[in-house]
């Protein structure tokens, strides 16, 4: 089982709507049978920490390439990463394997 995490920076003053545009993504891969179910989280300033940060992270049993064959396309998810690319800056991905007990030493 994995942990995969996507922090985004946005632009200032765009992260609740960056945050909003990351949501309705996630529910729409959920909705479509593709991905686990999503928590979105950001900062916009009101709380300490990196500002003009959202983070959207799921589970996953596998890791497999966006690029393959067999990844179905999910409606509305095109529009959505559209509106998005106008207030992000960059955005990276992280993997963690998750430490379930049939791993244990």
């Amino acid at each position: 089982m994995y942990l995969i995490r996507r922090t985004y920076t946005v632009k200032p003053g765009e992260a609740r709507k960056a945050a909003t545009l990351i949501d309705l993504i996630g529910k729409k891969y959920l909705e479509a049978g593709t991905r686990s179910a999503s928590r979105v989280y950001f900062n916009s300033g009101t709380t300490p920490g990196e500002h003009n940060k959202v983070v959207m992270e799921w589970t996953d049993e596998t890791l497999r390439t966006p690029y393959r064959s067999d990844r179905p396309k999910v409606e509305g998810v095109e529009e959505l990463a559209a509106q998005l690319r106008d207030v992000a800056v960059e955005s990276e991905i992280e993997f963690w394997e998750l430490m379930t007990d049939e791993k244990h030493i």
